[in-house]
């Protein structure tokens, strides 16, 4: 069960940097939120891939950022 503590390690140091990662896309991460409350807002219609642009490009630059911190990280 060595390994476990690999594991686990790798994980936290992945949600450590979950923050940081996360501030590096606030454009982003505000484009989506401000898509999916116009469509939870009175008369919106939350519907699976009305907000997929936006996402797509959120998840985008949070793959680009987790990619920098562990480069830099490790």
């Amino acid at each position: 069960m060595s390994g476990n503590g690999v594991v686990w390690g790798r994980v936290r140091s992945r949600l450590r940097a979950f923050p940081e990662n996360l501030a590096a896309c606030g454009r982003e991460a505000a484009a989506y939120g401000r898509c999916v409350q116009a469509s939870t807002a009175p008369g919106g219609h939350l519907r699976k891939d009305l907000c997929a642009q936006e996402f797509e490009a959120l998840r985008s630059c949070f793959a680009a950022a987790a990619k920098k911190t562990l480069k830099g990280g490790c």
